[in-house]
């Protein structure tokens, strides 16, 4: 199964080969701000969008690793602080609810004729955003490290664990494993994909109320803190800004990071080239016996803010997509998993794939699923320090996703 095919929304499923939009540059008026998260794939397509915008129009942008934390207020003022939003399966979702994006049928049928369907995101039959690239969290390897130990590349967590032990017994590194566990949004997301890999479900069917407080609960928790074990006790710090450059320098032997930050880590800036010639992308791993990996997959794409002039957003439409254009993804082909047709699969895209046709499941586009995300990375860090036990932080989580879901009106 392709990667996209994976990534079904509502009754779209983005396919591997959209087509490359065109679309005619300079932009000469108009203003064009763009919000967008902070790492190499998106700076390539907001540069190139960018170079579409001439003399006589504006631009600005903001690349921000608390993007999620700023789009909902800025996009809400009249007119937006921002034009455009780069999202996600998740970070769509409160923009969807509060109203704050545009629907693009009409910038599609002007400007976007060389865009596929499945380039197309709708929700409820309104295109809401135009996807340019597929992303998921995989295990990353040190090949001559695992081969120093005489160990096999881990395709799960419990196999990780054993060679994470044969490292540290070998006396080669006291802490040879990183994931993305900085208690904010990265934290959140190491449990939900810890829980989905031990087959839990989030949510009573039908309902918005939670259900994480059972023995799947427990044992992602658990797991968590054993990998912890083999991670530096700082991990509470660690997102994809702080562990790339302890891969680049050599520190770490097996990483969970995004099949995006891959490009970064085999080019030829930042390290050395024996650590780049033994960086091997594997797969997501299972968990607990499990078939289904422990990772989500996830689109990327960008939306049109609602609280702005339709000048404004006829410009950023077109400057958009000429920053997903041919010429772009030929000169970043390895910063992502473009879905352009232009792209040629490579190294960095292979974990991506390989979770994909393990059967990863797309990371859950709820109204609601932000914030049990939220309570997450609340909770959990108490846990992993050993300040509580499983049980005990699974019921806070309870608690205070009920909280705020009965304040959001999901609960009555």
């Amino acid at each position: 199964m392709s990667i996209i095919t994976r990534l079904t929304v509502a009754s779209t499923a983005l396919g591997m080969t959209a087509g490359v939009a065109f679309a005619d540059c300079p932009v000469t008026s108009g203003s064009v701000r763009i919000l967008a998260n902070d790492f190499p794939a998106l700076h390539a397509v907001v540069d190139n969008a960018e170079a579409c915008v001439g003399e006589g129009a504006e631009f600005s942008k903001n690349h921000s690793t608390k993007h999620n934390e700023i789009q909902v207020a800025a996009l809400t003022a009249n007119p937006a602080e921002y034009t455009t939003k780069i999202v996600a399966n998740s970070s769509i979702v409160p923009l969807l609810n509060d109203g704050l994006i545009r629907p693009l049928d009409d910038l599609v049928a002007k400007h976007g004729q060389n865009l596929q369907p499945n380039q197309l995101i709708r929700i409820d039959g309104k295109i809401m955003a135009i996807a340019f690239m597929a992303n998921a969290q995989h295990l990353i390897v040190r090949q001559d490290i695992l081969d120093q130990v005489g160990k096999e590349v881990p395709t799960s967590y419990e196999e990780v664990l054993d060679v994470a032990e044969a490292i540290r017994a070998a006396g080669i590194m006291e802490y040879p494993f990183a994931m993305l566990t900085k208690s904010d949004w990265n934290l959140g997301e190491e449990v939900v994909n810890m829980y989905l890999g031990h087959g839990g479900e989030f949510f009573k069917p039908g309902t918005a109320e939670v259900s994480i407080n059972n023995e799947q609960g427990v044992a992602t928790l658990n797991m968590l803190k054993s990998l912890m074990e083999y991670s530096n006790p700082d991990f509470l710090t660690y997102n994809t800004g702080a562990v790339t450059p302890l891969w680049e320098s050599g520190e770490l032997a097996m990483a969970v990071l995004w099949g995006s930050s891959v490009g970064g880590l085999i080019d030829d800036e930042g390290s050395t080239p024996e650590i780049v010639a033994a960086t091997k992308p594997a797969g997501a791993m299972t968990v607990a016996g499990g078939a289904t990996p422990a990772s989500s997959l996830w689109w990327d794409g960008f939306t049109i803010a609602s609280n702005i002039s339709d000048e404004d957003a006829e410009a950023t439409f077109i400057a958009m997509v000429n920053g997903i254009s041919d010429d772009m993804v030929m000169a970043n082909n390895d910063k992502a998993v473009w879905l352009m047709d232009s792209y040629t699969p490579g190294l960095a895209a292979e974990g991506v794939a390989a979770a994909a046709s393990a059967g990863a499941n797309p990371y859950p586009m709820l109204p609601y699923m932000g914030l049990l995300h939220s309570a997450f990375f609340q909770e959990v860090p108490d846990f992993l320090q050993g300040n509580e036990s499983a049980e005990q932080t699974l019921a806070d989580i309870e608690a205070a996703y009920t909280a705020a879901a009965k304040e959001q009106g999901f609960l009555k």
